[in-house]
This record gives structure tokens, C-alpha cells and sequence, in this order.
């Protein structure tokens, strides 16, 4: 029998193969630690530090901190930075995104895609605000379910932030549903994600640096959109698979 002319690489001295077992490996790791059960339990533990154990530190770091350090960024930070993970800057992209996607692909499912993740903000995330009825940092009153929407309006429904929450739902989102219903490169894939990342950041940072949130509602914030954002990409994976049909052996 003739020698295999290609034969198989050894995951020892083939580089290529070493960086595709570990990005394997990480990616695995990755979704290992954002799955809904980690992301979920994340959550309940954030509530409850939020409840008690941690209110000492939201006073602590209640502090408007922006008013101290440069006043003159304020109009900035409010009118523009702020602005990025609003509902009037991140669902118009959401939406254009997943018009543009169904147009090309001749489908409804990104359409769907996007009114899922806006209503899991809306009801979801709407809901947690209005039960844990928190009110805002400059209330002085860190406590849990002491304020409400009722009684002082949007001031009393601080957690977890609407924002935070919007930037990792709404973009990650959008970002999905580009990796998922186009032919954009890995690449393009990774630098949008990133970007996700970045919006986050920048929506913590402001939001902390102007006071309008305590600490944990910003974390929490965080993590109720990436749950949000969890199921949804999960739900509509499972239906992927389910019309793509069973995978037949050796493949």
C-alpha cells in the first residue's frame, strides 16, 4: 500500500493544529461559563448580595464621581457616551440589522430574533426592575423593595440597569444574528463582539462615573442581559438543528 502522502499531523509540532485544539478548548470553557445555569445562579447571587451583604459598598461607591473629577465632561457623558446603550440608539441598529438579514436569507426568523430579545428586555428585565424595586443612588437607600415604580417612578426601579442590560442584550443580539444569518467572516464575527464588550464598558463606566446606578445593579444589569441574550441564542439554535434534521453517523 502506497504511504500517505498527507500524513496526519501531530499535535506536538503542528502549531496549527496545537492553536485549533486550544481555541476548541476555550471557546468550550466560554460557554461553559455563560450557559443559562451559570449566568442564572450569577444572578440570584448579585440579587442577594444586592439585598444585604454588599449595600455597604453600593453606599461606599455612591459617590457621583464624574461631579468630582471634571464636571465639564458631564454634558458629554450624559448626551452622548450614555446615549450609546439607550433604546433610541441600540434597537434601531438591532432592528436595521435584522431587516436587512431577513431580506437577504427570505426569512421572518431574524425579524423574530430581534422582537424576542427587545421583548425579553421589556417584560424580562422590565419585570426584575419593578419586583426588586430599588431606588436610585442619590436616594441614599440602597435597600431592595423600598421603592417602586409607583411610588417614585423610574427613580425607584434602579435594578438591575435598564442599560447595562440593553448593551450586552440588544448589540449581542445584533451581533448574532450577523454570525448566525450571514456570510461575515470569523473575524468580523470576533471584532463585533468585542465591540459588545467595549458598549458594555462604556455603559458601566458612565453610568458609575455619574452616579445613576449603584455598583450591583450595573452587575446585575450585566448579567440579566447576557441570560437573556443566552436563551434566546440557545432557543433559536435548538430550532436550527431541529430543521437542519438528525446528523447522519461519521460525520
Amino acid at each position: 500500500m502506497a504511504a500517505d502522502p498527507h500524513p496526519p499531523a501531530d499535535a506536538a509540532s503542528d502549531p496549527r493544529l496545537v492553536r485549533r485544539l486550544v481555541g476548541d478548548r476555550s471557546r468550550s470553557l466560554f460557554s461553559r461559563l455563560t450557559s443559562a445555569p451559570v449566568l442564572g445562579i450569577a444572578l440570584v447571587i448579585v440579587t442577594l448580595l444586592a439585598a444585604g451583604p454588599f449595600q455597604g459598598l453600593d453606599l461606599f461607591l455612591a459617590k457621583r464621581w464624574l461631579y468630582r473629577l471634571d464636571p465639564s465632561l458631564i454634558p458629554f457623558a450624559q448626551n452622548v457616551l450614555d446615549r450609546v446603550a439607550s433604546q433610541i440608539v441600540c434597537v434601531p441598529i438591532l432592528a436595521a440589522v435584522a431587516i436587512v438579514l431577513a431580506r437577504r436569507r427570505r426569512s421572518w426568523r431574524p425579524l423574530l430574533v430581534a422582537l424576542l430579545a427587545e421583548a425579553a428586555f421589556v417584560i424580562g428585565i422590565g419585570a426584575m426592575k419593578v419586583l426588586t424595586a430599588r431606588g436610585v443612588t442619590y436616594e441614599r437607600d440602597p435597600d431592595l423593595l423600598d421603592a417602586g415604580l409607583f411610588e417614585m417612578g423610574t427613580k425607584g426601579i434602579s435594578f438591575p440597569s435598564g442599560h447595562a442590560s440593553e448593551a450586552m442584550l440588544i448589540y449581542g443580539a445584533a451581533v448574532y444574528l450577523i454570525s448566525q444569518y450571514s456570510s461575515a467572516s470569523r473575524r468580523l464575527v470576533l471584532t463585533l463582539r468585542w465591540a459588545v464588550v467595549l458598549i458594555c464598558v462604556n455603559s458601566v463606566t458612565v453610568s458609575f462615573l455619574l452616579g445613576w446606578h449603584w455598583v450591583t445593579d450595573l452587575v446585575g444589569g450585566l448579567l440579566a442581559g447576557g441570560l437573556a441574550l443566552r436563551l434566546l441564542v440557545d432557543w433559536d439554535m435548538r430550532a436550527h438543528r431541529r430543521r437542519a434534521g438528525p446528523t447522519e453517523p461519521g460525520r
